[in-house]
């Protein structure tokens, strides 16, 4: 058998493995009729060799291995001493389970073996493709390139969008058109990174949310990594996702091997939101623990934007009373709390309460905050040490370094190399006794720098072994304490990829919490993950990230739209805005088990306004958020055109915040509607065609709608 079916959902995969051949991708998109062949499929796509290249046409692999002399680009770069450079990698055997293809290839001149585990998901289309690479020779073998697969892509795919950013402002979109030769971005800062997410999406420019066709692809990978795509001078287009290795990082002994991350991919014949819907169904269905699935997300109270690092256990236990009074559940001391860390300049490495700081221990404040019915978190940054501390004082060669090189200044930090089985052991000893000796179930895991000099003590680098010693460290803790949840934090979304989200439970999705910043960055970041695992804050009115201010409703309304929590000096806050924020609080509360587990909408809408909304599975309920961020040229804003309702069910349409008056002159289709108080009873038909003309409020304003269905049309 040389050709391998796989269909599931809306999506058709066919995969070429004829023994003694390549592998490659013959086709992936739109399903296929059933009575479609691949050998059809196969025949439409022949090709030929032409003028000025070779005689006959060369095939792709999924590996573009340079055995197979197609000179454009190549995902596998290997040799032994400069030999055995040449691989091609042909079948040797083929194993179907279903929906899932093991493909196992051999080089039998160069003794390397390729193993391919592919699979299409079957409730949510999703292909995910790993790769493990041997070395069966005698000699060690370097590798020095392996991505994890190079895919065709159809050529009608005009368009490329990549995410770039900064330090807090992840997630931003970069959108063009595909163009001769490469497209390449490339990440070596030692986690996933603020300013190269690893993921792509090739469209068409016809494109939209709601229409058009879209392939996204993301390496679930948390340190270096290149995503590239390149359009050959035949017309062939590809994409390829891998880890990116320094040079001598990947040496494999005989025998031993090497396995890539995944690659998570999504196809959508209608546009990005459903794209994004096949990825949030994965990472709940496959990705997220059962435990984390089932449970509601707690509100967060997080203490750093309102103490920094001046922590008093009175004030502390005075700010739990508050927090706890307008409805948080989980009170997270942020850092501070150990050995000298009264600044960000001493302390990091020594995970031993402060005497000074806490003369009774966390203890009291652990069982004040229990006792108020809220889980207690603890922050920690495991990876990192201050020069100015005990742990570097006595191991200085646990920090990674290039030999005879200044360390790079960052946040007064070194990192640590944790893939040294004694500093591994240290942090889990240090992390392990703290959760023993107190009621914490959740760790914020902080990481505030990049890995400029990854080196240990001989030299080598261990970009990779860092990443791998990370997610083993992570896995021993939730073993240990079951119960426990992590959030990765690396200064805000630096490490948010679908890697680390099988290790931890919630990402920290910026250090902003500017909710006009957070608008862009929440709306970014949903094309891969889905709100229940993006941490989303209220901060204080006045941001100290943009000096921008913003009002209580804003930043609510904000927030509300994720896993909702606050960071803010509750004693000092005004009493009308507390008032506030517990009933966003309330109104979070009411609606995340819909906003947690339903289909994400985005909308199509002008550059003014971001829109963005969930329905339920069964479409019988939904929430949308329209927030108008500045102002719009024409008189009034636009009409917003709900989508993934069911045309035949009449919904009661409310505006549910705002609490107060909103629009700046009445009467508006809130009156009109009464929106505000009892609602209007529309079909979900028009919602979604004529749509609903937004009132004229300020800049700056988030509203948002709760639909109920109210019966089906006769």
């Amino acid at each position: 058998m040389s050709y391998f079916r796989i269909d599931a959902n809306d999506t058709t995969l066919f995969i070429s493995a004829a023994i003694g051949a390549p592998p490659s991708l013959l086709y992936w998109g739109a399903r296929l009729h059933e009575a479609v062949t691949a050998d059809e499929i196969a025949l439409l796509g022949t090709r030929q060799g032409g003028p000025g290249n070779a005689d006959v046409a060369i095939s792709d692999s999924l590996a573009l291995e340079p055995g197979l002399g197609l000179l454009g680009p190549s995902g596998f770069a290997a040799h032994r001493a400069g030999c055995d450079w040449g691989s091609q990698f042909n079948v040797v055997d083929v194993a179907q389970d279903g929906r899932r293809l093991r493909v196992t290839c051999l080089d039998p001149r160069t003794q390397i073996g390729l193993a391919y585990c592919i699979r299409l998901h079957e409730e949510s289309g999703i292909l995910t493709i790993g790769g493990t690479l041997t070395n069966h020779g005698t000699e060690m073998l370097d590798l020095n390139d392996m991505a994890t697969a190079c895919l065709p892509l159809p050529a009608r795919m005009t368009e490329i969008i990549g995410f770039t950013g900064r330090w807090a402002g992840e997630f931003q979109r970069e959108r063009l058109a595909r163009f001769a030769g490469g497209y390449l971005r490339e990440n070596r800062r030692g986690r996933s990174s603020h300013d190269v997410f690893p993921g792509v999406i090739l469209c068409t420019s016809a494109t939209t949310e709601n229409a058009g066709e879209a392939y996204g692809l993301t390496l679930a990978w948390s340190g270096n990594h290149r995503v590239r795509v390149d359009t050959l001078s035949d017309g062939r287009v590809f994409a390829s996702l891998g880890a990116l290795f320094l040079p001598g990082e990947i040496r494999l002994a005989a025998g031993a091997h090497y396995t890539s991350p995944d690659i998570i991919a999504s196809y959508s014949p209608h546009g990005f939101a459903e794209m994004s819907r096949s990825f949030h169904s994965h990472v709940r269905s496959h990705i997220l623990t059962p435990a984390m699935r089932a449970k509601p997300r707690p509100v967060h109270y997080n203490t750093w934007e309102a103490v920094y690092f001046d922590h008093g256990i009175g004030q502390l236990k005075a700010i739990a009373d508050k927090a706890a009074a307008i409805g948080a559940e989980r009170f997270v001391l942020d850092d501070g709390w150990f050995g000298t860390r009264r600044d960000d300049r001493s302390g990091l490495g020594d995970w031993i309460v402060s005497d000074a700081v806490y003369p009774q221990g966390l203890k009291p404040l652990v069982d004040h905050v229990t006792g108020l019915g809220m889980e207690m978190g603890i922050w920690f940054e495991p990876e990192m040490v201050n020069p100015d501390s005990d742990l570097f004082r006595a191991h200085p060669d646990w920090v990674l370094q290039i030999q005879g090189v200044e360390q790079i200044a960052f946040r007064h930090q070194f990192v640590l190399d944790i893939s040294r089985t004694e500093v591994s052991h240290y942090l889990f000893e240090r992390i392990d006794a703290i959760l023993s000796d107190h009621d914490i179930s959740y760790i914020k895991w902080d990481m505030n720098r990049d890995h400029n000099h990854p080196g240990d003590q001989r030299g080598r680098p261990r970009s990779d072994a860092q990443v791998r010693a990370l997610w083993a460290l992570l896995d021993r803790l939730r073993a240990k304490h079951p119960k426990l949840e992590i959030e990765s934090c690396a200064s805000g979304g630096g490490r948010a990829d679908l890697g680390i989200l099988a290790h931890t439970d919630r990402i920290w999705t910026s250090d902003t919490n500017d909710a006009i910043d957070r608008q862009a960055i929440q709306h970014g970041a949903s094309y891969f993950l889905p709100l229940e695992v993006l941490g989303a804050h209220v901060g204080p009115a006045h941001c100290h990230v943009t000096g921008r201010t913003l009002s209580m409703a804003m930043r609510a309304g904000t927030a509300l739209m994720g896993h909702m929590g606050m960071e803010l000096n509750l004693l000092t806050e005004p009493e009308a805005d507390l008032a506030e924020l517990k009933a966003a609080i309330a109104l979070y509360k009411q609606y995340r088990g819909l906003l947690h587990s339903g289909a994400l909408q985005r909308l199509d809408t002008p550059h003014y306004l971001v829109a963005m909304g969930v329905v339920a599975q069964d479409r019988g309920e939904a929430l949308f958020s329209v927030t108008l961020v500045t102002g719009h040229a024409r008189t009034l804003p636009d009409r917003v055109y709900f989508r993934g309702l069911d045309p035949a069910r009449h919904y009661r349409l409310k505006l549910v915040w705002p609490r107060h008056r909103t629009a700046r002159a009445a009467p508006s289709v809130i009156e009109a509607l009464d929106l505000s108080t009892s609602g209007a009873i529309i079909c979900g038909d028009a919602l979604m065609k004529a749509g609903l003309q937004l009132p004229l409020v300020f800049p700056e304003t988030t509203l948002l709608f709760h639909l109920q269905a109210a019966g089906r049309i006769d």
